[in-house]
């Protein structure tokens, strides 16, 4: 088939690669404009421009696609699909009448569940056992097209937003050769969403990243692998930002101390309280930083009992 594809982060190159060696015709890659990235700011491109680029493909970055000329070109190029997966914008009605099988997305949940620009982080944050990867066709809502195809993933307390999106991008690359033979022949059955089931997963922002002690500790082992190792989990220590990468509820300790109290600090890690439990601090980044084991922080860093996380603001 002749596919424009559309994706942005790691998570959309797996689907590319298959498509490629599949032997399709990509005849164009769209993707996000290069952003700066790390302390330094350098002008950083995306994962997929630079898997497009390996291949020689024909590469268009638009800041908005819904008033760039990539339009006229997509329509020029006369795909018979268009392929997106974590592109980070909404086709509109311009680019989705283009193509004669319509246009498809690759998305990070099983739908209508999760709808949005973060399906995997606000799964684990939220406590989910059950991910997945659902194969769609595209409207002009967010993420409110019929449902071609869906693959499920099991959510393990060793995970965190990094190995699923790793995991899922491989089973969406998957899913989705498995899926384009009966969306090429016409014989793809699709399911409408019911929209009474959908829960949806806006973008982070910085208060999705800021830890209420008050939780209980396995609320915040969700947040924190939540976002790792992408923005990170943070809480405050003597007015400076304090990140935390890695951590695990424990089962018991802690007494009657308030939630954010250090309850102990040793080879372990840093054991806080919770509005319910105690959390094992395992992987820190102090300010100024890179991330480390807590252990390692703590030879030259005094943590006492007593010592109160997340009392002042960011």
């Amino acid at each position: 088939m002749r596919i424009v594809f559309m994706g942005t982060p790691d998570f959309a190159v797996p689907s590319l690669e298959a498509l490629i060696a599949a032997g399709h015709e990509i005849l164009a890659v769209v993707t996000q404009p290069d952003r700066p990235k790390g302390r330094k700011k350098t002008l950083t491109p995306p994962p997929v421009k630079e898997a497009a680029l390996l291949h020689g493909l024909a590469v268009h970055q638009p800041e908005r696609l819904r008033t760039s000329d990539t339009v006229e070109e997509i329509a020029r190029l006369q795909p018979d699909l268009i392929v997106t997966a974590a592109f980070g914008q909404i086709l509109p009605k311009s680019v989705l009448d283009v193509p004669r099988l319509g246009c498809i997305n690759v998305h990070g949940s099983l739908l209508p569940k999760y709808r949005g620009g973060a399906p995997i982080q606000r799964s684990i944050m939220n406590g989910e056992a059950m991910t997945g990867v659902t194969i769609m066709y595209m409207a002009e809502g967010l993420d409110t097209g019929d449902m071609i195809s869906k693959a499920e993933l099991p959510i393990t307390d060793t995970d965190n937003a990094g190995t699923i999106f790793e995991k899922l991008s491989v089973i969406g690359a998957e899913l989705l050769m498995r899926t384009l033979p009966a969306i090429e022949s016409g014989e793809a059955h699709a399911e409408k969403q019911d929209d009474a089931e959908a829960t949806y997963a806006p973008n982070l922002k910085r208060d999705d990243e800021r830890i209420d002690w008050n939780r209980g500790a396995r609320e915040i082992f969700n947040q924190v692998r939540g976002l790792s190792p992408m923005a990170g989990a943070f809480t405050m220590l003597g007015g400076e930002t304090f990140k935390i990468w890695a951590c695990h509820p424990l089962a018991a300790g802690g007494g009657n101390a308030a939630p954010g109290n250090v309850v102990a600090a040793d080879e372990l890690g840093i054991k806080v309280a919770t509005g319910d439990g105690i959390l094992l601090l395992t992987t820190v980044q102090p300010a100024g930083k890179k991330a480390m084991a807590a252990s390692e922080w703590l030879k030259g860093a005094k943590l006492a009992p007593g010592t109160v996380f997340g009392g002042d603001q960011a």
